[in-house]
């Protein structure tokens, strides 16, 4: 499953999961892929890297991020997890920091 994003089959990546098969993204390295297609509800990217990564339109609401970093992604239109302040999202779109729930 990791692999189909890698390769930008995110189509085939969210009929898969539809399907029933899991997959494991935490700690998974997502940096610089287009992932706005991604149906992200109950996904763990927890400690992932989305560097520089496209996340323009998604709703994360129900995605973890504990721990992922976001720096130089693109995010308009993003829905964050509540438990996710504003400041938090900034430092790690700027610098890097990993996020932390409150």
């Amino acid at each position: 499953m990791y692999l189909l994003l890698r390769e930008g089959k995110i189509e085939e990546f969210n009929r898969r999961r539809e399907e029933g098969q899991s997959c494991d993204l935490r700690h998974a390295d997502l940096r610089g892929l287009d992932l706005r297609d991604l149906k992200a509800a109950g996904l763990d990217l927890g400690n992932s890297y989305l560097r520089q990564t496209d996340l323009r339109g998604l709703n994360l609401q129900e995605t973890n991020l504990e721990g992922a970093s976001i720096n130089g992604a693109k995010i308009s239109g993003t829905f964050f997890p509540k438990a996710l302040s504003a400041e938090e999202i900034t430092l790690s779109l700027v610098h890097g920091i990993r996020l932390r729930y409150r």
